[in-house]
């Protein structure tokens, strides 16, 4: 995974090396079993709440694994408490609709999918195991709504895979199905298929790929006693958008989709009944000429607003979201504090918006207004070595 690759982040590979290496970090205890140093968890005076990120272990200046950090809800200022070791590659995170389970990606030529135990006691996380996706370079996953199936997107092999999900403990099985985006033909300066996202819809009926090398999303039903993905509809969008992550608006009816070589969002219908998605007109980012590589799309509980992350540019583009979800107005961009923002999150609450910088190797805060949309930088930029995804809980 160290060769180029096209359309990776629009320039040429997927990866850069951080500010800071993985001595920014400690490492918690022993991830083979039970206990180990339980500092990931400690309240401290303020009673820190967790937060995970993504990283590449494989690259000089990055993280020997999944990092372990806590927030002051209070405040938004992050604590460094330590490392998972153990987990290859770990570029994207998501929990488990009860909190339990953590699951990782391992973008590697051989890609995997990892699961990792949450002990509710404060204990250390223990890895349960990994299995392997069928493709290469995992660049994203999302558990479904239900909590019983894994879906992840192999981005080199533009394919996307489904896993089983223990509901005992949260360890994953073998792989049910594998899916290949073969169809239409590659967009133009690609070379193939680039699966970079698989979400579910807001009503759990139908499951959406992105992806970028096919300029295309795909729908898809998932059987919920077998685990495979049978393809329902597509939306194709103009040669060389590049779509990269989509986001739904809270009423399921429309979705935001983040092109990121053409530097451009697209307002989508969607309808639940039929799983299809219908693409509206390239919007502007607010970055002016060239291209920024946009990244993800957030938008808030009540669905006024909406935040774009914008990595050539630095910044976070911020919309007013009208028409019922259908129309994105342009309010202006925030300069990000960090260089190349790879990701961006909310804290459950959704007080604060956090921006994983992959270049600068950090991670910075945002305090959120809920009734006016405005974002303030709170606190000194967060080292984190090779930061390509943060996750609040």
């Amino acid at each position: 995974m160290q060769e180029a690759v096209e359309g990776r982040d629009g320039v040429g590979r997927r990866r850069f090396v951080g500010a800071l290496g993985a001595g920014a970090w400690g490492v918690v205890g022993s991830v083979a079993g039970p206990g180990g140093d339980r500092a990931w968890a400690r309240s401290g005076p303020r009673r820190l709440h967790p937060l995970f990120l993504g990283t590449y272990t494989s690259q000089p200046g990055g993280g020997s694994g999944i990092g372990l950090a806590g927030y002051d809800p209070g405040t938004g200022a992050l604590t460094a408490t330590g490392v998972i070791p153990g987990v290859a590659d770990p570029s994207y995170l998501a929990l488990a609709p009860d909190g339990r389970t953590l699951y990782a990606v391992d973008e590697q030529e051989a890609g995997a999918v990892t699961a990792l135990a949450l002990p509710g006691d404060g204990g250390a996380p223990v890895v349960l195991g990994s299995r392997p996706t069928g493709g290469a370079g995992p660049c994203h996953l999302s558990v479904h709504p239900g909590g019983r199936w894994l879906l992840s997107a192999n981005y080199l092999s533009g394919s996307v895979a489904v896993h089983p999900i223990d509901p005992g403990s949260g360890a994953l099985g073998p792989r049910t199905d594998l899916v290949v985006h073969d169809s239409p033909p590659p967009g133009p300066g690609q070379t193939g298929p680039h699966a970079h996202q698989v979400v579910t819809a807001p009503d759990g009926r139908y499951v959406l790929a992105v992806d970028l090398g096919n300029d295309t999303v795909y729908t898809y039903r998932l059987d919920p006693r077998a685990g495979k993905l049978t393809r329902v509809a597509s939306a194709t969008l103009r040669p060389g958008a590049g779509p990269r992550q989509l986001t739904f608006h809270p009423s399921g009816r429309y979705a935001y989709l983040a092109n990121e070589v053409d530097n451009t969002v697209v307002v989508c219908g969607y309808d639940p009944g039929s799983g299809r998605l219908v693409p509206g007109e390239p919007q502007s980012t607010g970055t002016g000429p060239g291209v920024s590589y946009p990244a993800q799309v957030l938008v808030t509980r009540d669905g006024r607003f909406a935040f774009l992350a914008n990595r050539g540019h630095n910044s976070l583009t911020r919309y007013a979201v009208t028409a019922g979800g259908g129309r994105l107005r342009l309010l202006d961009t925030v300069p990000v504090g960090g260089d190349f923002p790879r990701q961006i999150a909310f804290s459950p609450d959704q007080r604060w918006l956090f921006a994983a910088n992959q270049k600068s190797g950090s991670v910075t805060v945002f305090a959120v207004d809920a009734r006016a949309g405005t974002l303030v930088r709170v606190g000194e930029p967060f080292a984190a070595p090779v930061a390509v995804c943060v996750l609040p809980r």
